[in-house]
């Protein structure tokens, strides 16, 4: 019995200090909370309206600031934005969008309430990880812009940029062209290539401080399925030269007969080694052909004659010759300066004159193809245009030492009766020129290789006004 009472006795002993430490243990834990509560209070009292002190917005902290604070911080860092402007480029094409059109800038409220909200989310053991256990709690700040503005922007100036691609078209009947079309390289914006270029541009700190920021347009080329050399064995390719002149105040019947006589030479093709004849390819100029009457120069006098204006076709086909590096086996300047041929900037002397059968324009293809000529005349804006088609060989065209000289003044006006004038009628058809001496070299060469050395010289007299009045 007494072995019984000091087991039972034993074992009360050794529970006693277990229940101990369990209630000094809830104590301590209940301390514990009780001053953590005390020191969570204390904090949250201290950052009452606060940013919690371990966040920052683009680098920059803002603990212990109001979300005002920094709403007014990025506010003042959108100043330089209202004067910002960006330039798509390309080439000479250039569309300005200034930052105020953008809504250019950083969205400072956006920053200022996301910087407040860090650690005031509804999950409470986040926002103590958040606040307690998390360093730094770096934002970055959210910067907009209008992208439709943008897109906006690079659908208008496309306009400007784009050119549709051509395929070549080639029809050849009767020895003649009939249907010709060269193909074209054509080109489009790449849009989404320049929204990223835009997008790089904002990303980058310095335009902040720059005035004007460029931004190039991504542009690419289009080739063409089918190109002019492909449709024909001929050797036409390529524009091989141009010639255009004006005719701006032609009578009527001036400007059929220029649109005529260059009818005549669209579509002529001229084989290689081939000498070309104005006169022999026109043909027969006179009212059986369809020709006009317009103010001609015979003997002196100026008249109503067949063909007026055929001169302004042979004059501008010279000048395309003259660009293509092509021999010139026969040319004539014209006794007196025409106004029309020094329209558009060119200097005297960049004429040719044709009357058949003993003044004639001859041109000689001593290129590697045929040559193609195109006719293109645009009778609103009084312009006539020649493109020279075939295949380059390297040669360059040079037009240099262009000299006017030994300028003489016109005599007095000439007045002409006219009968198909209204009585008492004055109409001015010709105008002064002064007389003058002019010349030019051309010079062509390929390589080290000269192929042409020629001065052209033109022997201006002075010319009078003429005036046709009707009936006295």
């Amino acid at each position: 019995m007494v072995a019984s009472k000091n087991k039972t006795t034993s074992h009360a002993r050794r529970k006693f200090p277990l229940r101990t430490y369990l209630l000094g243990s809830a104590f301590a834990i209940a301390l514990l909370l009780i001053v953590a509560g005390s020191a969570a209070g204390a904090y949250e009292a201290r950052y009452r309206g606060l940013i919690y002190p371990n966040v920052s917005v683009g680098g920059v902290p803002f603990g212990g600031k109001t979300a005002k604070d920094v709403e007014e911080y990025w506010l003042s860092r959108n100043e330089p934005f209202e004067t910002q402007s960006f330039e798509l480029r390309f080439v000479d094409t250039i569309a300005t969008i200034s930052g105020d059109d953008l809504n250019l800038g950083y969205d400072a409220t956006l920053s200022a309430t996301q910087a407040y909200l860090i650690g005031r989310s509804p999950h409470i053991f986040s926002n103590m990880i958040t606040k307690f256990l998390t360093k730094t709690v770096a934002l970055n700040p959210y910067f907009r812009w209008n992208a439709q503005v943008v897109r906006d922007t690079i659908d208008m100036v496309s306009r400007d940029i784009e050119i549709p691609v051509e395929d070549a078209l080639f029809r050849f009947d009767n020895g003649k062209v009939t249907e010709f079309r060269p193909s074209k390289v054509g080109r489009r914006v790449n849009v989404g290539e320049t929204i990223r270029s835009f997008e790089h541009a904002l990303s980058a700190p310095p335009h902040a401080t720059e005035s004007s920021v460029p931004v190039p347009l991504a542009v690419e080329t289009i080739n063409p399925e089918v190109t002019t050399g492909s449709v024909n064995n001929l050797g036409i390719r390529e524009l091989i030269g141009r010639g255009y002149s004006e005719f701006t105040g032609s009578i009527a019947g001036r400007i059929h007969n220029i649109v005529l006589a260059a009818s005549k030479l669209h579509g002529v093709l001229i084989p290689p080694g081939a000498t070309f004849s104005f006169n022999d390819t026109v043909g027969d100029i006179s009212a059986a052909t369809g020709y006009q009457s317009a103010y001609i120069i015979k003997d002196g006098r100026t008249i109503l004659g067949d063909g007026g204006g055929v001169c302004q076709v042979s004059t501008t086909l010279f000048r395309a010759a003259l660009d293509a590096g092509l021999p010139i086996a026969e040319r004539h300047a014209h006794s007196y300066r025409v106004h029309y041929y020094e329209l558009a900037g060119y200097k005297p002397g960049l004429d040719a004159t044709v009357f058949a059968p003993s003044v004639d324009l001859k041109l000689t293809n001593n290129t590697p193809g045929y040559i193609l000529i195109q006719t293109k005349y645009d009778t609103a804006k009084k312009t006539l245009t020649f493109e020279l088609y075939g295949t380059r060989d390297g040669r360059v065209a040079q037009i240099s030492s262009h000299q006017v000289w030994g300028i003489t003044p016109p005599p007095p006006p000439l007045y002409q009766d006219d009968p198909t004038l209204p009585q008492g009628t004055t109409k001015q058809v010709d105008f002064p020129a002064w007389g003058a001496k002019a010349s030019f070299r051309y010079y062509v060469s390929r390589g080290g290789e000269t192929l042409e050395d020629t001065t052209f010289y033109s022997n201006f007299r002075p010319w009078q006004a003429v005036y046709l009045r009707g009936p006295q």
